[in-house]
Parts: C-alpha cells; structure tokens; sequence
C-alpha cells in the first residue's frame, strides 16, 4: 500500500472538526495573518515562515520537496472558526522501509490548546498506518520545547532519545539537541488509536 502513495494527488484528510489538504502555493493569503503577526511561532524552528517573504519561501521549499517525492506538506483549515489554523508534514518518507516523519507542525496561537492538534494528529497516523500500511512514525523536536514534547506524549509518542547537538538553530551560533518519539503500528492499533478517540471524544 506505501508503495502506491501518489504525491500529486491532493489528499484532503477531514472529520468534523478540521480539514487537512495538500498546501499549494496559493495558500501564501491563507496563512498571511498568523506569519505577519505571530513571529514567535517559529521559535524553535531552523527555517521559519515569519513575515510574507518567508512565508512565500517557506510554502515554495515545501510545495518543491513534495514534486521531488521527498516530503508531503498540508495546510489545516479549522472548521469551527471557519480559519486556517496552520501547517504540517510528511517528511522523510521511506516508503521501502514503510516509514516516515511527521513535523513541521505550527498553528497560530488561536488554536493551540484547542484540541485541534490532536484531531490532525489523529487523521495524519490513521492515514500513516491504516492507509498507507506503514509500520513506524517518528517525531522529532527541540529538547527544550517543552510545549511541542508534550504535545507528542499526549498523542502517545514513546521517547526513544536524544541526538546531541544534532542540528544548527536559527541562532548560527547555537546548537540543538532533538528529542526522538515515535508510534509503531501495532503500538497505535493496540492502544494509541483508541486513547486518541477517547481523549477527542472529551475536547
């Protein structure tokens, strides 16, 4: 089943409470207001989409790295307030090996702790594991970004390290460490996916 995934097809992934669809470089309007107003967004990331020229340069890398069948980004549309709240990603896919990475997950600070984020969550490791049949979804994250660290345990992620000093910041002089989870398939169809629903049924 990984093996048929489609890069240009443009996936929409939905329940009642959010819309995930391929990003397109038209959504540059879409996501506007948070990239102008919310710099601190991209806090911990290397490459941030803060202002419209990042923005437009964020969306063109991503929108490339899908044609080049290495990642597949989404944009998340909020149904409740009827916004665009964000985006996420696919990204180091391996389809041979059966898996992937999902990251570069930001949304504008009206919809953190909405439940939002556990609905995407959802959809992107049912499609990730029930869709595609892969049998290992990573994170990866900034050790000290705590908000993000527990976001990712809460959806059931299991901490498997820490690469020191993995990779450079946005700060040239600074230096991460990322922190390693990761859900394997028969973890999420044993026990994620039903603590998932529970935990969406109660937002």
């Amino acid at each position: 089943m990984a093996s048929d995934f489609n890069f240009t097809k443009n996936i929409v992934l939905e329940d009642d409470f959010v819309l995930l669809r391929s990003l397109q470089e038209s959504d540059v309007q879409n996501l506007l207001e948070i990239s102008i107003n919310e710099p601190e967004t991209w806090k911990y990331s290397l490459v941030g989409a803060d202002g419209k020229e990042n923005l437009i340069n964020y969306i063109q890398s991503a929108v490339k790295a899908r044609e080049a069948k290495k990642e597949f980004p989404f944009i998340v549309f909020d149904k409740k307030s009827q916004k665009y709240a964000g985006s996420t990603r696919f990204y180091d896919i391996n389809l041979d090996f059966k898996t992937l990475q999902l990251g570069y997950t930001w949304y504008g600070s009206a919809f953190r702790g909405t439940g939002l984020n556990k609905h995407c969550k959802f959809l992107l490791l049912q499609f990730a594991f029930e869709t595609l049949g892969l049998e290992r979804v990573e994170f990866r994250a900034d050790n000290n970004n705590e908000r993000s660290i527990a976001a990712m345990k809460s959806i059931g992620c299991k901490v498997e390290g820490v690469l020191r000093s993995h990779m450079p910041t946005a700060n040239s002089e600074v230096r991460r460490d990322s922190i390693v989870l990761s859900i394997l398939k028969n973890e999420w169809f044993e026990e994620v996916k039903e603590k998932l629903k529970q935990k969406l049924k109660s937002l």
